[in-house]
């Protein structure tokens, strides 16, 4: 899961709610009539009384229990599981640019042909960053080897490494008041754990910040409330015009002890050596399976998780659960022989722990389209067990949401939360589109983030059938209604 999305959603739903102020609209839900909003009108021009969409929601209860049944307890059970388990431990990792990105697109495309869905591929270019070789040593005041991990973008160290005194700092604001010290040193941030949205800024920034006062390299505090000496990566972002010193995560337990030393006056001496480089964009692409709306099939409710990972563990958990449950909706609805009004499409995106930058260039190409997207829905936190569907739209569709929740209350999740997020679906969602994201309970998610433990081990079948028939119900209903969701306005400048 890429630290974007989370750092700009407040911004971003800020943003929303000031746009349903302006216009225009999605023009099939009649939201734009003489520059004028009308964010409850229908695509019949006609707004449905709250009895009336409460009635035809609540008509859907025998699918949906059909779908949960299938899901939880019938032919399909484990099933999602099983896809996940046999997709990470054939293909293993799959970071921006690799070869095991590569064989983990092929793989899903023939998996979702033989599922019997509508597949096609969207070329896309994505950065390739190469990890290499590296090692971190203590010198001084003792010998000890320290676990790292670099950071995605890290420029590599000399060939011989680089040896220096480290500067251990707990925060930003200590190392503005030390900057005197971090002349030609390795700046140590042992930043305490906050929030993921708040402390990920020390992983982001911290390279920049600390070559602003003169540091050779950053080793920062892996960004998790819990370790068993377990480094963790992710990406990090150069500052225009600040030089680019090496920088990797070590572990919460090494970070605390160069603290202890640095409190005892003790000097620390470090040697770095990483071979990271970044090399030119590569080919890439993101992965699209259909179900073909019956009556329209040109509008879309879009379900997704991404594909790529980063380049330790199998990305069971960030994001393999949130592919495979957008990949289990589909065969969930096929299975039952369920055809919607609209299309529903499932896209596994590439490169978003770049920073999205696959479901960038997808928007890029589609956005032309917008009004005929209905509702964008991502899966980036995990499957675990389901907690709540958290969504993003005008008031009038949340009506609309909160009644096609009830219909998951044999399984109960029927609380709809404030806040769809995700990297992914994020432009959407700032463009006007409702968006949905997947509320798990998520308190070990962090453990295992962007690490070596991100495994199956991490998986639970029971919850993926449960995320797989929330996912599967929402979609199907929302795609099989008689209007599409009101949608915040936007002026889109044409």
């Amino acid at each position: 899961m890429a630290w974007e999305g989370r750092l700009t959603f407040l911004f971003f739903f800020s943003m929303l709610l000031m746009l349903s102020h302006v216009c225009d609209c999605h023009p099939h839900s009649a939201r734009c009539m003489n520059s004028t909003c009308a964010t409850t009108k229908t695509s019949n021009n006609t707004a449905k009384k709250a009895s009336d969409i409460t009635a035809e929601v609540a008509g859907y209860a025998d699918v949906a229990k059909q779908i949960i049944d299938l899901a939880v307890f019938g032919a399909a059970q484990n099933r999602s599981y099983r896809r996940l388990a046999d997709f990470t431990d054939t293909i293993g990792n799959r970071v921006s640019g690799s070869q095991n990105l590569e064989l983990a697109i092929k793989y899903m495309f023939n998996a979702l042909m033989q599922d019997g869905l509508d597949v096609h591929l969207e070329p896309v270019k994505v950065p390739h960053w190469v990890r290499g070789k590296e090692s971190a040593e203590m010198i001084a005041p003792r010998a000890k080897s320290l676990a790292i991990l670099g950071l995605g973008s890290s420029v590599g160290t000399p060939p011989e490494g680089i040896e220096a005194e480290v500067l251990v700092v707990q925060s930003f604001e200590e190392l503005k008041r030390r900057s005197s010290e971090a002349m030609g040193r390795i700046v140590v941030f042992n930043q305490p754990f906050v929030s993921y949205g708040e402390t990920v800024a020390y992983r982001a920034f911290g390279a920049s910040e600390a070559a602003k006062v003169g540091a050779v390299a950053t080793l920062i505090r892996s960004i998790t409330p819990f370790s068993i000496n377990s480094p963790h990566t992710g990406w990090q972002d150069y500052q225009d015009g600040v030089r680019r010193i090496p920088t990797a995560c070590i572990t919460v337990e090494d970070a605390e002890l160069m603290w202890r030393m640095a409190q005892r006056g003790q000097k620390i001496v470090v040697r770095l050596t990483m071979e990271a480089k970044t090399l030119p964009d590569a080919d890439s692409f993101n992965t699209v399976a259909e179900i073909r709306g019956w009556q329209h099939p040109e509008q879309v409710v879009l379900l997704s998780g991404h594909l790529d990972s980063w380049d330790v563990g199998q990305g069971a958990m960030d994001d393999g659960g949130g592919a495979m449950i957008s990949w289990e909706a589909l065969s969930l609805i096929k299975d039952l022989g369920l055809r919607p009004r609209r299309t529903l499409r499932t896209v596994l995106w590439t490169a978003e722990e770049q920073g999205g930058v696959g479901a960038q260039q997808y928007y890029n190409l589609h956005k032309v389209n917008m009004a005929n997207f209905d509702l964008v829905m991502e899966s980036d936190v995990g499957t675990f067990t389901p907690v709540a569907l958290q969504f993003t739209g005008s008031d009038a569709a949340r009506k609309v949401m909160e009644e096609v929740v009830k219909l998951l209350a044999p399984i109960n999740t029927t609380k709809l939360e404030a806040h769809g997020e995700g990297t992914d679906i994020s432009p959407w969602m700032q463009a006007g589109v409702p968006g949905a994201s997947l509320h798990v309970a998520d308190s070990r998610y962090f453990w295992f983030h962007h690490s070596e433990g991100d495994t199956m081990t991490v998986q639970d079948p029971g919850d993926m059938n449960l995320c797989s028939a929330l996912w599967a119900v929402v979609s199907y209903v929302v795609a099989d209604l008689q209007d599409m969701l009101p949608s915040f306005c936007k002026k889109r400048g044409r």
